[in-house]
């Protein structure tokens, strides 16, 4: 979502290992505690933003979502059904409530355990710490 998509999505090589290493290493690759890990690319996000002087639009198309990052080689196939596509001008209400859909999908269980064995939403915790945005929506349904 936001965070992957901003930070290390629009990141170089180097930038990537800076993220995962939250600030460690950029020339090889470094794993951080995970809460770190997750601070790392809200602060990146935060840099993204701060660079665009607000003026972003955010765009989350959720379909063939999968428990595994869409980084590894191989990553699981999607169990769960499309969604839809979500937009804001708030990064941080946007992933909330694309998280929130997850958590109430009839097949969104695998999903969900990995947001909650993984901390996921620390990043958004963190994010609206960082001012990014606020975790509260209002969700308007187009048909």
């Amino acid at each position: 979502m936001l965070c992957g998509n901003v930070s290390i999505g629009i990141a170089s090589s180097n930038g990537k290992r800076w993220i995962h290493s939250a600030g460690v290493a950029k020339d090889k690759w470094v794993e951080a505690e995970q809460d770190d890990f997750l601070e790392s690319m809200a602060e990146a996000d935060e840099a993204v933003i701060s660079h665009m002087n607000g003026k972003m639009m955010y765009l989350n198309v959720m379909n063939r979502l999968s428990v595994d990052c869409d980084c590894f080689a191989t990553p699981s196939e999607p169990d769960m059904h499309d969604i839809g596509v979500l937009s804001s001008f708030d990064p941080v209400a946007l992933d909330q409530a694309c998280v929130d859909l997850i958590h109430v999908v009839p097949d969104g269980a695998s999903v969900t355990e990995r947001i909650a064995t993984r901390h996921g939403e620390h990043t958004l915790e963190y994010a609206e710490e960082l001012g990014l945005g606020s975790r509260a929506y209002r969700l308007t349904v187009l048909e």
